[in-house]
């Protein structure tokens, strides 16, 4: 009887524990990237509240987080989002657009690649902000600069992110491709982009950063609104708070995009694999 009774409920309780621990182990990654920023919250919190950093240095998180609803409440904050969420998306989509179409061409001709690439490896060494000098002289400060700067902190990653994607195709698919007499289109887009899609992904997840950082960079330099000016601003007339703000806003916003991307990539590799 005992031998039974073990036979009918061991399976139970063993699967019934690697359940339980699997959901352990689910919420400790999940909640694992969350400490340091949690850690960082409180020692703000408590450092403001027992006064280990001065308030000048340092504006304690309820002063910072009233900034931010006086912004959100005056309208200054949609203000400055909508410019800066407009230069990004301009910048960004276009470096993106034309990364891909410049690495699938440098991709699928080698010789295209030897009279290009070098001269392209050499001019991505200049950081963005090297050639803000120039392109102020040539396009003045104006929106045509930022989208400029912008789509040339984008373009470089999905350029390179593309031509690997491109080499990359196994072979065994291209053998494939030629087996069904595939013309150089349907490889193409039925073979090689299908299968770049991943790096591609990584790449475009890459470039929203540079892209990201270079825009809250070029507003610090030049321009009279976007949430990179709110920060320079706020340094001008020492309100740490309202820098803090833009600062927790940009932080923000780009930590969604990124995830959102995420998610995109996972998306299409899926659709891929079905």
């Amino acid at each position: 009887m005992a031998k039974a009774l073990t036979r009918v409920f061991l399976p139970a309780d063993r699967g019934r524990e690697a359940s339980s621990k699997d959901t352990l182990r689910t919420i400790g990654w999940t909640a694992l990237p969350w400490i340091v920023p949690v850690l960082c919250a409180l020692l703000w919190t408590l450092g403001s509240r027992y006064g280990w950093i001065s308030a000048q240095v340092l504006p304690s998180p309820a002063l910072v987080f009233d900034t931010l609803g006086a912004l959100v409440k005056s309208g200054d904050l949609w203000m400055h989002l909508s410019a800066s969420m407009t230069r990004a998306a301009v910048g960004f989509g276009g470096g993106v657009l034309l990364g891909i179409a410049l690495g699938g061409l440098l991709g699928l001709s080698r010789t295209l690649e030897a009279y290009v690439l070098p001269s392209f490896n050499a001019i991505v060494q200049v950081p963005v902000l090297g050639w803000l000098p120039f392109l102020m002289i040539v396009v003045g400060i104006g929106e045509p600069l930022k989208y400029l700067l912008i789509g040339h902190a984008a373009l470089v990653p999905v350029t390179l992110s593309t031509l690997q994607g491109f080499r990359g195709t196994p072979r065994a698919l291209q053998e494939v491709a030629s087996v069904y007499r595939y013309s150089r289109w349907q490889v193409v887009t039925r073979v090689t982009l299908p299968a770049a899609i991943p790096v591609i992904g990584t790449g475009v997840r890459l470039a929203f950063t540079k892209a990201w950082l270079t825009l809250v960079v070029v507003e610090l330099v030049a321009s009279s609104e976007g949430l990179g000016y709110l920060i320079v601003y706020g340094r001008q007339l020492f309100q740490l708070d309202l820098v803090l703000a833009a600062v927790l806003i940009v932080g923000a916003i780009g930590y969604a995009a990124d995830r959102l991307l995420n998610a995109f990539e996972r998306k299409l590799q899926r659709g891929r694999n079905n």
